[in-house]
């Protein structure tokens, strides 16, 4: 009888994850993660891909102002999608529109998330007075709306700040304040994974022999909760950009000369019964292909990675 040795067994690769094998099986999810990323480039390659630097005073042209998709300037350039009513390429503008509203929307997932996962381990860990403050702060959060919460940092921002200065910081208290009106879910979320986690063994043992417990908290801990912030931070990123594009909308967020999807929306608002459609509608659509692709992500990894459905 003859003995065939068998190949040690190899780690898996990522590529053989089950999380991998579930977004093949996925058209949803790879189309939505086709048209993030896609978007996401063109946002990060603005510069190079845009036809015209929006930001550069010296290219607004109030001559070519409010010219239809298609129309030509005076002198002779081609605006495939029109004109905003500064003479702005619309291409070029919903372009950096774009990347403004992706760094408003990321920064603020990143800073609420770095808020909430640290006070929901700090919580969670340490129980007592600290559980108690932490949970009653966030009860107060949630009973205000995210966009009035957004809404009162920025006008203590404005009341604390001369306008020219307001203008200059406009990106970072935008990302203050929408941050300001995430972190509970993170917090929430996070702390009650560390009740669950820190009565087990291999917490306990790491009590006993002595680990610190910030490396508790951030070497044994804090690896079991990053599924479950992934899914609320790729959920909330879509959420973030839909508050920054309401609050520009309402002439609270970006200047106008830092062109964002919401202060474009806003300002094609004022031209929409003029019949200058393009102004609003382009930069809509735009919002609202980005805002579904990214919570239909959120949506198939939040399914993915709930252990009830047995999808993975």
């Amino acid at each position: 009888m003859s003995l065939v040795a068998s190949a040690p067994p190899t780690a898996l690769g990522w590529r053989d994850s089950d999380l991998v094998y579930a977004f093949r099986r996925s058209p949803v999810a790879q189309v939505s993660a086709l048209v993030t990323l896609l978007l996401l480039v063109a946002a990060l390659g603005a510069r190079w891909i845009a036809p015209f630097d929006v930001t550069d005073p010296s290219i607004a042209n109030v001559v070519d102002a409010r010219l239809s998709p298609g129309g030509s300037g005076l002198v002779g350039e081609r605006y495939w999608l029109g004109t905003d009513p500064q003479g702005r390429d619309m291409i070029s503008a919903m372009i950096f529109g774009l990347r403004t509203s992706l760094f408003v929307g990321l920064g603020s997932v990143a800073l609420a998330a770095v808020v909430g996962i640290t006070l929901g381990l700090v919580a969670g860990y340490l129980g007592g007075f600290v559980d108690s403050l932490v949970m009653r702060l966030a009860d107060i959060q949630l009973s205000f709306p995210a966009i009035l919460i957004a809404l009162l940092v920025d006008g203590i921002a404005r009341t604390v700040m001369d306008r020219e200065w307001h203008d200059v910081t406009a990106v970072p208290i935008l990302i203050v304040a929408i941050a300001a009106s995430y972190w509970v879910q993170y917090a929430r979320t996070v702390r009650g994974v560390v009740l669950i986690e820190r009565g087990k063994d291999y917490v306990q043992a790491a009590t006993v022999t002595g680990v610190s417990t910030p490396r508790i908290l951030g070497g044994h801990i804090l690896p079991n909760v990053a599924g479950p912030v992934l899914v609320i931070a790729t959920i909330n990123l879509a959420l973030a950009i839909l508050t920054e594009a309401t609050l520009s909308f309402l002439g609270v967020g970006v200047p106008p000369t830092q062109p964002s999807l919401g202060s474009l929306v806003r300002i094609g608002n004022e031209y929409l019964f003029s019949g200058d459609w393009w102004i609003s509608v382009l930069p809509g659509l735009l919002l609202v292909v980005l805002s579904l692709a990214v919570n239909l992500l959120g949506d198939w990894l939040r399914d993915t990675l709930n252990p009830r459905l047995g999808i993975l």
